[in-house]
């Protein structure tokens, strides 16, 4: 029996890209929105930003409160599509009752959604066009 390294292969990987990164003209830049204060949502994002330091990207953290409004997360969402910066966008999910997850996620770039959420990647994901595979799955194939 195999026994699989999950952590070796990780910080394998990791090295990898750090190496990757040192070679292009600009760091990659990936932006995290959490709304609210669930603990275990700060916990997630807090070990994003410190993937993107050790790996050499740029990190924005965006934290919003529980008040914020679907206009004002969508208002966000749309600065960050702009920004030539921000590669990737991640709206840390669950977001407040009051907000429809769905369309904030409709409303990130195909070409910055990094979860692979929004319906356009969904549908090249089934037709293996995909230009983002979800970390989860491609983590576990890449074991």
């Amino acid at each position: 029996m195999n026994i699989i390294d999950g952590k070796k292969i990780a910080e394998n990987l990791r090295l990898k890209i750090t190496d990757e990164v040192k070679n292009l003209e600009r760091p990659p830049g990936l932006a995290v929105i959490l709304v609210g204060e669930d603990p275990a949502s700060a916990v997630y994002v807090r070990n994003k930003e410190l993937a993107c330091k050790k790996a050499g990207f740029f990190s924005d953290k965006i934290i919003k409160s529980e008040n914020t409004t679907e206009e004002q997360l969508l208002e966000e969402v749309e600065r960050l599509n702009n920004n030539p910066h921000i590669d990737g966008i991640l709206v840390q999910l669950p977001l407040p009752s009051h907000i429809d997850s769905n369309k904030v996620i409709e409303h990130i770039s195909p070409y910055k959604d990094v979860d692979g959420f929004h319906s356009e990647n969904i549908g090249k994901l089934m037709q293996n066009k995909s230009h983002l595979r979800p970390c989860t799955p491609k983590g576990v194939m890449t074991m």
